[in-house]
């Protein structure tokens, strides 16, 4: 999956991905591939990011909203 998550200053990430763990508004939940197309807001918090080679980073948000389509996951953060 692509994943991309821009703010209004700069592009936070861009790269491939196998799973993304994200802080909902209801809580937290997971992206994985072929995941049904969705949209969905975000609280502050941690979103953990899981690479093809198993490795794991996080990025710190304050929020914002989501987009997943045809394998494509961009998020607008705050």
């Amino acid at each position: 999956m692509k994943l991309e998550i821009i703010t209004p200053e700069t592009t936070l990430f861009n790269a491939e991905v196998t799973l993304v763990q994200l802080p909902g508004k209801s809580g937290s939940f997971e992206i994985m591939h072929n995941h049904a197309p969705m949209i969905a807001t975000l609280k502050k918090g941690k979103i953990k990011i899981v690479d093809p080679d198993k490795n794991i980073r996080y990025l710190e948000i304050n929020g914002g909203t989501l987009q997943v389509q045809n394998n494509k996951i961009l998020i607008l953060a705050d």
